[in-house]
């Protein structure tokens, strides 16, 4: 099970928020179901796994099709943007003592 360390979700929250505003940012209503080989990290390292919307423009995020569908379509123009998240967010804790 993937479970995200609080003090360090807050972090990712608090990077996101400034870094592209508050409405780009949104906690997940329900646990993810996901199977992810990150939980094996963070039960050695504290840590939060963040996860970056590509829905197409115009489509609804509650309908859109799941990464792994064969219907999924991605907006690429989102990489950037999550590229500049993941390298603040390693700044920021390279800055902290």
């Amino acid at each position: 099970m993937t479970v995200n360390d609080a003090a360090e979700a807050e972090f990712a929250a608090h990077t996101v928020a400034e870094l592209h505003g508050e409405e780009r940012f949104a906690w997940a209503d329900t646990p993810l179901p996901a199977s992810e080989d990150f939980s094996r990290v963070l039960h050695e390292v504290p840590g939060a796994l963040v996860t970056f919307g590509a829905c197409s423009p115009g489509a609804d995020p509650a309908h859109a099709a799941y990464n792994h569908s064969p219907h999924a379509v991605f907006d690429d123009t989102v990489l950037a943007d999550g590229a500049a998240l993941y390298a603040e967010l390693a700044l920021r804790r390279l800055a902290q003592p």
